[in-house]
C-alpha cells in the first residue's frame, strides 16, 4: 500500500479477541460486534437493563425522516441455502408498536429484507426473520438493521442474540496448505543483493509531483548503502540524509526491492526485524505482476496492463501506521481503497529487537494473515469479481522502508534505521516430477466424462487425482484399470500413480 497517493489510512482494527467474534451468532460479548451506522443513527454496546452482566447492542434512530440504520460484516457469511431464518432478541422503552427491518447484502445475489413487526415495552421479545418468504439464496457477507423507516419520532432499543442457526468456525483457518519451496532467498552470500532475484525499484512515480505517494520524504536507491546483505541477512537501511536524484532533493533515503519471481496462489513466509523509530514506514507486501507502474519491475519487463487498484494489492506486514508493535495487514482491490477497509493489526512483541515471520497464505477461495504461524486475519468476500477479487493472477513481492507521509512525523533525532531479512520464502503445492518411464501405462479417454481406464504394463497400487491447486480430490487404491471421475467437476486435474516407491504424472481432463 505504499505507492497509491489513493491511501489515507483508517483506523486500525486491533484483534484482540477471537477470532470467532465478527461472524453469527451476534451477542455483543466482543467490541468486534459495533455496528456501522449511516443517516443519523448511533450505535453503542452497553450493559441489559435486565441482567448487568450481559452486554446488549443499544440501537438509536433519530428523529430524521431519511433512511438511517446499522450494518456490521461479516467474516463468515450467512448461507441461506443451509439456513433461512434469522432471530434476534428485541427491546423497546416504549409501548408503541415498531416495525424492524433486517436486510442481507453483499451476496451471491441480490439484496433481500424481511420485516417484523412488535409491541415490548421493557421485555425481551424473540423475533423471528423468515428469509424463505422472499426470493433470494446464497451467502450474504453483510447484515443491517433499520427500525421504523420513515419516522420522525426518535428511538432507543435494544437488540441482543441475533442467530442464524449456524455453529461459529475460526474464520482463520487454512483451507490449502501449501508444503512445496519454489522460490526463496537466504541471504547467504554477503554483499549486494542477488540480482538475478531482486530489482531496486527507483524511478520517482509519474503523477507523483517528484515523490513518492502518501506523502513519504524518501528517494529509493539502488546504493549499497540503502540495501546490501551481511551475516546472512538481508538489510534496507533507511538513512537521514541530503540526496539528490531525478531533479529531486531529499532528505532521507532508503531501497525498495521487487522480485523477479511472481506466482499465483501459495504461502509467503518473511522472517524480519524492523527498523525503530517515529516516521519510519517498513512494509512486506505484493502488487499485481500486471500493475503499469513504470519504473517497476514486471511493468518494464511489459506486463503492465493494469492500474492500481485493479492489480490487486496483498500488504503482509506494514508497522508505523498505528502504535508502536502494532503490525498491520491489509487487502486493496477495486471495491475497497483510499479508507482502508479490509484491515487488522495486532500487537506484538518488540518488532525491532525480536525476529518474526510475517505470512500471508494465498488460496483461491481467500487470503489469510498470519504472524509466527498464527492466523488472525483472513478476506474472503462472499462475491469474488474483478472488483472484490483481482486475486487471479500472478502477484511479486515488495520489500521496502518508507519515511514520514501517513506514517507520520519523522523522529527528529532520527539517523538511520534497518530493516534485516533472515529469509524470504514461497511455497506451493507441486506434484513430483516422473520416477518411472510415463510409456508403461496410458490412460483413456482424455478428456474423460464418467471413467478413466489405465491399460499398464506394471502393478499400479494407488491412484491420486489433484485440481490445479494440489488439492487432493479423488484416491484409489487397488484398482483394476478403471477410475470413476463422474464426481469431479469439468476441468484440468493431474493424475499421479504410485507403483511401490515410484510414481508417475499425467495430466487429465474432465468435460
Amino acid at each position: 500500500m505504499k505507492n497509491h497517493y489513493y491511501k489515507v489510512f483508517a483506523i486500525l482494527l486491533l484483534i484482540s479477541q477471537s477470532a470467532l467474534s465478527q461472524q453469527l451468532p451476534i451477542d455483543f460479548s466482543y467490541s468486534s460486534h459495533n455496528f456501522n451506522v449511516w443517516g443519523g443513527s448511533t450505535f453503542a454496546i452497553i450493559p441489559s437493563p435486565t441482567d448487568s452482566n450481559n452486554q446488549v447492542g443499544q440501537f438509536f434512530r433519530s428523529n430524521s425522516s431519511t433512511e438511517q440504520g446499522h450494518y456490521i460484516d461479516l467474516n463468515q457469511a450467512i448461507d441461506l441455502d443451509v439456513e433461512d431464518e434469522i432471530t434476534l432478541q428485541f427491546y423497546a422503552f416504549d409501548p408503541n408498536s415498531h416495525t424492524i427491518v433486517v436486510k442481507l447484502e453483499n451476496g451471491t445475489n441480490p439484496n433481500i429484507e424481511v420485516g417484523v413487526s412488535t409491541s415490548s415495552q421493557n421485555n425481551w421479545t424473540e423475533l423471528t426473520f423468515d428469509f424463505s418468504t422472499v426470493s433470494g439464496s446464497g451467502q450474504y457477507s453483510r447484515l443491517t438493521v433499520r427500525i421504523d423507516d420513515g419516522s420522525t419520532v426518535p428511538g432507543t432499543f435494544l437488540i441482543d442474540d441475533i442467530n442464524d442457526g449456524s455453529i461459529p468456525v475460526d474464520p482463520n483457518v487454512l483451507d490449502v496448505i501449501y508444503t512445496d519451496l519454489v522460490w526463496s532467498d537466504d541471504f547467504n552470500e554477503s554483499g549486494p543483493i542477488n540480482s538475478a532475484k531482486w530489482y531496486h525499484q527507483t524511478q520517482l512515480p509519474t503523477g507523483g509531483n517528484g515523490s513518492w505517494f502518501n506523502g513519504e520524504q524518501q528517494h529509493y536507491t539502488n546504493r549499497i548503502e540503502n540495501s546490501f546483505v551481511g551475516n546472512g541477512f538481508l538489510n534496507i537501511v533507511a538513512i537521514k540524509e541530503a540526496f539528490t536524484d531525478q531533479g529531486e532533493t531529499k532528505q532521507y533515503t532508503s531501497a525498495r526491492l521487487n522480485s523477479k519471481f511472481a506466482f499465483m496462489y501459495g504461502r509467503v513466509d518473511v522472517r524480519a526485524k524492523l527498523p525503530s523509530g517515529d516516521g519510519t514506514w517498513p512494509a512486506i507486501w505484493t502488487l499485481g505482476k500486471n500493475i503499469n507502474e513504470d519504473g517497476a519491475y514486471w511493468d518494464n519487463e511489459g506486463f503492465g496492463t493494469a492500474t492500481w487498484p485493479a492489480c490487486g494489492e496483498i500488504d503482509i506486514m506494514e508497522h508505523g501506521l498505528g502504535a508502536v508493535n502494532h503490525t498491520s495487514s491489509a487487502i486493496h482491490t477495486p471495491s475497497s481503497f483510499g479508507n482502508t477497509v479490509n484491515v487488522a493489526s495486532q500487537l506484538i512483541s518488540d518488532v525491532a529487537n525480536d525476529f518474526h515471520v510475517y505470512s500471508v497464505n494465498w488460496s483461491p477461495n481467500q487470503i489469510t494473515f498470519l504472524v509466527d504461524e498464527v492466523a488472525f486475519y483472513t478476506y474472503n468476500p462472499a462475491v469474488k469479481n474483478a472488483s472484490t477479487w483481482p486475486f487471479d493472477l500472478e502477484q511479486y513481492l515488495i520489500l521496502n522502508i518508507a519515511m514520514g507521509g501517513i506514517a507520520g512525523s519523522i523522529d527528529s533525532n532520527f539517523t538511520q534505521s534497518s530493516m534485516v531479512i533472515d529469509y524470504v520464502r514461497v511455497y506451493q503445492n507441486v506434484l513430483s516430477t516422473d520416477e518411472f518411464d510415463k510409456n508403461s501405462f496410458r490412460i483413456y479417454p482424455n478428456p474423460a466424462s464418467d471413467s478413466v481406464f489405465i491399460d499398464s504394463k506394471i502393478t499400479i497400487d494407488t491412484v491420486e487425482v489433484y485440481n490445479t491447486i494440489g488439492q487432493l480430490v479423488l484416491s484409489t487404491e487397488n484398482i483394476k484399470n478403471t477410475i470413476d471421475v463422474s464426481s469431479l467437476n469439468a476441468g484440468l486435474y493431474v493424475l499421479k500413480v504410485y507403483s511401490g516407491e515410484k510414481s508417475v504424472v499425467k495430466k487429465l481432463v474432465v468435460k
